[in-house]
């Protein structure tokens, strides 16, 4: 039984890592969601931590399967009963399994959180040719593909956006504005209310 309430316990740190792991990540949609950017910035202190986070979630969901799928030795046994007694569904394989994918799920969240993003047709006119301006901004914050979507969907809110790209390999985004329609302040100030901050 002792076996049994362990993996349980492991199941609910994994989870809990799992999530802390990706929250960085998360509360940006979540914020989305819900129309608040202040949000997500409450949780981007966590953003370094990731790699730790992950490295735990992995380590207890290892020692969890081990101790749910390592063999009972005969001494471990009190009486006969307790090898006859089916365990509920917290303390079963299937529900480690069910933590064990949630917690999969909540790791990759950076690398498929684009599809929560969504892009509206902007109708962009353009009058002279002239007014178009290509700006390269230094960014402070970036991590994860997540980031990305999240600077690009702040830029895009503006008028006068013609193309964004920003990349958190780089920590560096490329805006393309019409120049009568907006200025590099009005991109700065949208970036900035994000978590993400850029560098002057």
């Amino acid at each position: 039984m002792e076996k049994k309430s362990n993996s349980t316990k492991y199941a609910g740190a994994s989870l809990l890592t799992a999530i802390a792991a990706s929250l960085c990540c998360i509360t940006p949609v979540l914020a989305l969601v819900a129309g608040s950017s202040g949000i997500a910035s409450s949780f981007s202190f966590l953003e370094p931590f990731r790699p730790y986070f992950i490295g735990i979630t992995i380590l207890v969901l290892a020692f969890a399967w081990y101790q749910k799928l390592k063999p009972t030795k005969p001494d471990e046994i009190d009486c006969d009963c307790e090898t006859d007694e089916k365990p509920s569904f917290w303390q079963s394989r299937k529900f480690l399994l069910i933590i064990t994918l949630f917690a999969i799920l909540m790791m990759a969240f950076p690398y498929y959180s684009g599809a929560f993003h969504t892009e509206k047709e902007k109708e962009i006119i353009i009058v002279d040719i002239n007014n178009i301006v290509e700006k390269t901004l230094d960014i402070e914050g970036m991590s994860c593909p997540a980031c990305n979507n999240h600077i690009e969907n702040a830029v895009n809110k503006g008028s006068g956006i013609l193309e964004v790209s920003a990349d958190y390999k780089s920590g560096k985004a490329i805006v393309k504005y019409d120049k009568s329609q907006t200025n590099i302040d009005s991109i700065i100030k949208n970036i900035d209310k994000t978590t993400y901050k850029v560098k002057k």
